[in-house]
């Protein structure tokens, strides 16, 4: 990472500006998309959409299976091309001809192909699951095909991949990689639908569904236009949209609850406010310092330091180069913005804007964000410099201070040009090269990093599914994955934002019927964010696609409440969905229900009793209940199944006023 000059500055900064060029030349590519290759599966049942790139003008041909279809590149060289439905079956060879051109990619199946997108847990390999070396070393189907996308963000849609792909039918090679849940699901809905799958995997720990959403999209929830407007300038002119986007963070801080007037940490000609501590020379995880107050802390801190430069140097085009920040920064050098990255692996480098530096002392001031484990400025102190455009460096090496943010201040807003924390960014790098390729239905497991604001997720979910559904087809289903149990059990009732974005999942997969929700409640672990048992996962996810997608009659999954009402001293719950009966296992009665009356803090454990479908709830205060909640912290112990083994999922529902007796009339 050396900057020699001017321009190989600009392009170490900015790994989102070049997305305008997304594509090669069209002499340069090959007809077909980078989709239509060797191995690829075609979506059955549905025309068949073919594109990609000739000379601008020119006539092309495609051919599939005896099918023929013809199209004309445009002035830009792209072209499409549609054949007709196909039965499932193959092998098949598809033709692409345009003049002297011809390119074919042979072994293409036509079958069911599913999306499978969202952070860590849709991510996470076949290897790191459990019994892996046997799975592994047992896999081998010629007829599922597994397609993974390039992890990438960017400020505006592109056309094609960050890098190459390919389809590769299973085996023990190809599959150790690969999504597990993805995998388990489509090898366990083979079993009942005999087609060949296709398997396109799209996800990137850490993600929020904003990441995956469409700009346009997004702007109809009106939430975010001003980050959205700072991200359109990005792609033009990063250096002055950072600034943009400093004013936007700026004036968030300035109105946190407990930031006094005045209290502007990044600021280079005040003597900065608040009580500002000298931080360990190696930096690091700021749970190591041995600082009581820091040991458990998830949070914000701010660092700041000073650097000396001479004339010369303050003259030069320069570069700030930072160690890795865990898990996102938001960097100002002499009180202006200058960069913002998610991501604890990588290190950062901003480039400066002219005049921005000075002769004398210069400031460099980061707000550090962690929300998970160890977090903070990423050490020893040589990592950190100032880059100048004649190779030179100047060390901030004269010690760094630090100052708490109490937690009552919030979470900051995320750049939107962030890749797994932004606005578009992995719907532009990711889903957007797909183009409107043939899909079956999607698979959604996302969620953990968006837990601090379960209040929009309903509308961010429903936003995502409308979005997904104008690009790949205005019925794609969706099925999703529930936020399975993390966390510690609770001793008594209590808000969680876990239990919260469940519920927001429930409710936007319950008012579709071409969506769908798999409780996962029962199969998480309580130490681990990323359970590992995938293998019930993608059973559950394979049922729920028998109902949802495939209209076999059978619960898609394990219990769901129908109705709620009282019953004298007692509020009774019936649920639907129920396989030989209702079980509650380890005790007389289910655990894990509460009755709650209007206010926040006013849950209480409640006694359950099962009689056929029915759950009767007793509390000494049951007839002031007006909400009934289940499974509700965020790791909860919950016991509610039925005879097929498959659990009620966590959820919450007004008590209407109507008696149990007349309700049922």
């Amino acid at each position: 990472m050396r900057a020699r000059c001017a321009a190989a500055l600009l392009a170490a900064f900015v790994p989102l500006a070049h997305a305008a060029g997304d594509d090669p030349a069209p002499e340069q590519a090959p007809l077909l998309h980078a989709m239509f290759q060797d191995h690829a599966v075609l979506q059955r049942g549905q025309p068949l959409r073919v594109w990609g790139r000739a000379q601008p003008g020119q006539d092309v041909q495609v051919e599939l299976a005896g099918k023929r279809a013809k199209a004309r590149a445009g002035a830009d060289g792209r072209w499409e091309a549609q054949l007709p439905a196909l039965k499932a079956g193959g092998p098949h060879t598809l033709t692409a001809r345009a003049g002297d051109a011809k390119q074919s990619v042979s072994d293409v199946l036509v079958g069911d192909v599913w999306l499978c997108s969202g952070q860590s847990n849709m991510e996470l390999q076949v290897w790191r699951t459990l019994d892996a070396r046997a799975e592994i070393a047992g896999a081998g189907n010629d007829r599922i095909r597994l397609l993974t996308v390039p992890q990438a963000g960017s400020a505006v849609p592109q056309a094609s991949f960050s890098s190459p792909v390919q389809w590769r039918p299973v085996d023990s090679d190809s599959v150790r990689d690969f999504s597990a849940a993805c995998y388990y699901f489509a090898r366990e809905l083979q079993k009942t639908v005999d087609v060949p799958m296709g398997l396109v995997n799209a996800a990137w720990g850490g993600s929020r569904i904003q990441a995956w959403t469409g700009a346009p999209a997004l702007r109809d929830t009106r939430w975010y236009d001003d980050e959205l407007d700072v991200l359109a300038r990005y792609a033009d002119d990063p250096v002055a949209a950072v600034g943009d986007w400093g004013a936007l963070w700026q004036r968030w801080w300035s109105g946190r609850p407990g930031v006094a007037a005045g209290d502007e940490p990044w600021r280079a000609d005040r003597k900065p406010a608040g009580s500002w501590r000298k931080a360990p020379p190696q930096l690091g995880a700021w749970e190591r310092w041995g600082v009581p107050e820091l040991a458990d802390f998830n949070g914000m801190v701010w660092y700041r330091t000073t650097v000396n430069l001479t004339a010369a140097q303050a003259a030069q085009d320069a570069v700030l180069v930072l160690g890795p920040a865990d898990e996102i920064d938001m960097t100002w050098v002499n009180g202006r913005a200058v960069g913002s990255t998610y991501g604890a692996g990588p290190g950062r480098e901003y480039r400066l804007p002219p005049g921005l530096l000075r002769a004398g002392e210069n400031v460099v001031v980061v707000n550090v964000l962690d929300t998970y484990r160890d977090g903070g400025l990423g050490g020893p102190a040589s990592l950190h410099a100032l880059r100048f455009a004649d190779g030179g460096s100047a060390p901030l090496d004269r010690g760094w201070t630090w100052r708490m943010v109490p937690p009552e201040a919030g979470t900051p807003p995320r750049a939107p040009w962030q890749t797994a924390a932004g606005l578009s960014t992995l719907y532009n790098g990711m889903i957007a090269p797909l183009g409107r390729y043939g899909l079956r239905g999607a698979l959604w497991y996302q969620g953990e990093s968006n837990t601090f604001e379960h209040d929009r997720y309903a509308e961010l979910l429903r936003t995502l599914r409308r979005d997904w559904r104008a690009q790949f087809g205005g019925d794609l289903p969706l099925l999703v994955v529930q936020l399975a149990n993390y966390g510690m059990p609770g001793t008594q009732p209590g808000e969680s934002d876990w239990a919260a974005l469940r519920e927001a999942q429930r409710q936007v997969a319950v008012e579709d019927a071409r969506s769908g929700l798999a409780v996962a409640i029962d199969i998480g672990d309580r130490y681990d964010i990323h359970p590992t048992n995938k293998q019930e996962l993608g059973r559950r996810l394979a049922r729920l696609a028998r109902h949802v997608v495939y209209g076999e009659k059978l619960p898609p999954s394990g219990p769901v409440p129908a109705s709620v009402a009282r019953a004298g001293d007692a509020v009774v719950l019936t649920f639907d969905n129920v396989t030989d009966g209702l079980r509650g296992y380890g005790a007389d009665g289910p655990i894990g229900f509460e009755l709650c009356g209007a206010e926040q803090d006013s849950c209480r454990y409640a006694a359950a009793e099962i009689w056929n479908n029915r759950v009767t709830l007793r509390t000494p205060a049951a007839h002031e209940a007006t909400r009934v909640r289940y499974c509700w912290a965020d790791g909860p112990v919950c016991t509610l199944f039925d005879g097929a083994g498959l659990p009620a999922g966590p959820f919450e529902l007004p008590i209407p006023a109507i008696p149990y007796d007349d309700h049922a009339r």
